[in-house]
């Protein structure tokens, strides 16, 4: 029972970043008397913040994840010990079996979100440059969700620690 309330924390976590993956922002023209250099480097600024702001979003989605994904992946190695032991109650495989899927449900999500966010950083002229230290963090992802699919859930995380050290690395060369 406490293992399906940590699971629902943990998809209600991760429903905010299918949101933010999906969301696009949208600006205004707006005229001005100004020459046009001042607008295009307000803009390139404008940009760059937006650009921050969903990195950050990105690494507060990750450290949530992985705070919960902690206990979590406890949980299920008890409850698999306990049924490799054969203490476990039929309900409690399933109970297992379906957190498993959860959590690899989530990990995609989690990897979505950072495609989407790469594919921004790749198309945006004002972004490239931060790109090529952002490049590989959605295979880093991607590496978490194969690692959860295959019971590897310590790794998984590890995995994705590194995703969150290389965001945040990207967030101070854009400051």
């Amino acid at each position: 029972m406490k293992r399906a309330f940590i699971l629902s924390i943990i998809c209600l976590l991760l429903l905010p970043a299918a949101t933010f993956a999906q969301n696009r922002q949208r600006t205004t023209n707006r005229r001005s008397t100004q020459k046009s250099r001042p607008q295009t480097s307000q803009a390139a600024s404008d940009a760059r913040i937006a650009g921050a702001a969903r990195v950050a979003d990105q690494i507060k989605v990750l450290t949530r994840f992985l705070y919960l994904l902690g206990g979590v992946a406890k949980g299920i190695e008890a409850a698999d010990a306990a049924a490799r032991a054969g203490e476990a109650t039929p309900a409690q495989v399933e109970q297992t079996q379906r957190s498993k899927a959860t959590v690899t449900e989530s990990l995609r999500n989690v990897r979505e979100g950072l495609d989407n966010l790469e594919i921004e950083f790749r198309t945006k002229p004002e972004l490239l440059r931060y790109y090529t230290r952002l490049a590989g963090v959605a295979a880093g992802a991607a590496a978490a969700e194969d690692q959860a699919a295959a019971n590897q859930f310590d790794q998984a995380g590890r995995s994705l620690l590194g995703v969150v050290n290389r965001l945040t690395d990207v967030l101070l060369e854009m400051r």
